[in-house]
């Protein structure tokens, strides 16, 4: 059957109606949005520049750092440029784009922290046969697998959604295009695609984040046998990324292991996964690694020598 589709925009309700709120959250997200980029980039080029950093373990790293970059610039721009907008709205289209590229680039980061616990599993509880668990080959198949992988996830939810009727509803509660606000507004029975979705998104998150907690109780588990340097070295390396996977899983949990119902706090809870994250993670990353610390006042004293000549 032809789809019936008679809205060509939709509206945000964004996280506040009050003017003078808009304008504090215009400042704080765009201060947000500028630690992301900054932090992230710099963790990019910190690892690309310094050989010693060329690692499994930095590896993915990076690719974390990439994928937040691209996961935030999914929401971010819009939702800080219409806190200055009279009228916020988005295009059929630009909905269709944000509600691809933000679950692509969201579950790439689930997989890739699930991928970085198995790497921290390896190289903690296998060490004598780590490099070659964890060759350049598997570090190579793991990190396409999760992108591939995610490409398919969103994929199959953006088309679940879209090709739902919409007719007149227009008014989306929420400062992005996410499948249960926008599921809200279709004129047609979306009990089966809330079913896919809690599916295709609810599971994935539950079971990646239980994998993740599996993989770190035996980790724990084999550190009771270690010195107390390596056990302190290595709870550094596990303790930063399970704060990460923390901030990041539990609010998705929370929102997509559901029916497709909304509530008020949804939003709030949303920007942790969307931009508290983000922002958290270089710093998480960076102020609890010693080597990364090292490697960066590496490259700073490279530029000022290189300045100097």
């Amino acid at each position: 059957m032809e789809v019936v589709n008679n809205v060509t925009e939709f509206i945000f309700l964004g996280l506040s109606q009050d003017p003078g709120m808009q304008l504090i959250f215009f400042a704080l997200f765009l201060l947000f949005y500028f630690m992301i980029m900054a932090g992230n980039l710099l963790i990019l080029l910190t690892v690309f520049s310094d050989p010693r950093l060329h690692t499994p373990m930095y590896f993915f790293l990076s690719n974390l750092s990439f994928v937040d970059i691209a996961y935030s610039s999914a929401t971010a721009p819009k939702m800080i440029a219409d806190f200055i907008s009279e009228k916020k709205t988005i295009s059929y289209w630009g909905c269709v784009t944000q509600m691809f590229t933000f679950p692509f680039f969201g579950c790439a980061e689930i997989f890739v922290l699930t991928v970085m616990a198995f790497d921290h599993y390896a190289a903690i509880c296998k060490p004598l046969h780590y490099t070659t668990i964890m060759s350049a080959n598997v570090c190579s198949v793991l990190a396409s697998l999760s992108w591939l992988g995610a490409l398919g996830h969103s994929f199959v939810q953006t088309f679940l959604t879209f090709q739902l009727p919409f007719c007149n509803a227009q008014v989306i509660d929420h400062y992005f295009c996410d499948v249960h606000p926008v599921l809200k507004l279709a004129c047609a029975d979306t009990t089966l695609v809330n079913m896919l979705v809690i599916a295709n998104s609810g599971f994935i998150s539950l079971g990646c984040f239980l994998i993740l907690l599996a993989s770190y109780t035996v980790i724990l588990f084999s550190l009771q046998k270690r010195p107390a340097e390596s056990q302190r070295k290595a709870l550094s390396t596990c303790g930063s990324h399970l704060t990460v996977v923390t901030f990041f899983f539990v609010p998705c949990i929370l929102i997509y292991l559901r029916p497709s119902t909304t509530f008020p706090l949804d939003k709030a809870v949303s920007v942790f996964y969307t931009t508290i994250t983000p922002m958290l993670n270089p710093l998480i990353y960076t102020l609890r690694n010693g080597d990364v610390k090292n490697a960066m006042k590496w490259l700073w004293n490279r530029k000022i020598s290189l300045k100097e000549k």
